[in-house]
């Protein structure tokens, strides 16, 4: 099996040695990842400059290729041929901090799984529950071990089209957490505020500040799970669809043959 092993946080993160290390026991191992930190990138394709690619070295010392592209385009890269053979596997992490609820739309670390899920590959995103500002403190080994196990999982079963598997994981030893559950996605919520300053010329520029994000707490979600100490396995889907939505949007009237006259608005007597 050829595994794609990427991140958001660069090709030199102590999470990505890690994470390659662990998956060398499933298959053949390939890194590809950004050369720079990408965190909050979200979903990104590069199409207004070229691409580079370049050989380097993971934190470890171990072979790598480092892209001047987002993570998701380095998915695209590897899967399009810029890496030989083709990819079983992408396992994208593992990111220090946990990407929970609604953070997987911003987060670079799963939005490279969500590119591997549109060619179809199954993927999976590692993170972690890790404190801010103490990153370099962290110890991988146990997410690590967690991912391997998972994408063995992956390997042996099958994923759907179209899915990917978003893991978030509690620090501390693997003994030191309260098992390991399916969840969905939880209510993520955010308190960010808008710092504004002057530059040297007295032109205003913005930062998003604010404390670090919460959510509501809820058995059988992401965020209940790492709350409990327990790793998160939340499976998703491309597919956004509001499909309870369907039937209310055709009962509006917004499903019409004859777009040359004003609809009537359901409900009201034409005019």
């Amino acid at each position: 099996m050829h595994i794609l092993v990427t991140n958001d946080d660069g090709v030199h993160a102590p999470g990505i040695a890690a994470l390659a290390a662990a998956l060398r026991s499933v298959g053949r191992v390939t890194v590809l990842a950004p050369d720079r930190n990408w965190s909050a990138s979200g979903h990104v394709k590069t199409l207004h400059k070229p691409l580079r690619l370049k050989a380097t070295t993971t934190a470890d010392g171990e072979p790598a290729f480092a892209s001047s592209g987002a993570p998701s385009d380095c998915v695209a890269l590897a899967v399009l041929g810029a890496v030989e053979g083709p990819i079983d596997l992408v396992v994208s992490g593992i990111n220090p901090v946990c990407n929970l609820g609604h953070d997987v739309t911003y987060s670079g670390t799963v939005t490279a799984a969500m590119e591997a899920a549109v060619w179809d590959i199954p993927a999976i995103a590692v993170s972690m529950n890790g404190d801010y500002g103490h990153f370099n403190d962290l110890d991988y080994r146990p997410a690590a071990t967690i991912a391997r196990r998972v994408a063995e999982g992956v390997l042996r079963n099958g994923l759907p089209p179209k899915t990917l598997l978003n893991v978030n994981v509690p620090s501390g030893t693997l003994d030191q957490m309260r098992g390991q559950r399916v969840t969905r996605q939880g209510h993520r919520v955010y308190y960010d505020e808008l710092v504004v300053r002057n530059d040297p010329r007295g032109h205003p520029y913005y930062w998003f500040g604010g404390d670090e994000p919460g959510g509501t707490v809820e058995t059988g979600t992401d965020l209940g799970a790492i709350a409990n100490k327990t790793v998160s396995i939340s499976p998703l889907r491309l597919d956004l669809t509001a499909v309870d939505l369907l039937s209310t949007l055709r009962d509006w009237g917004l499903e019409r043959d004859d777009l040359s006259e004003e609809p009537t608005p359901p409900g009201r007597p034409p005019s």
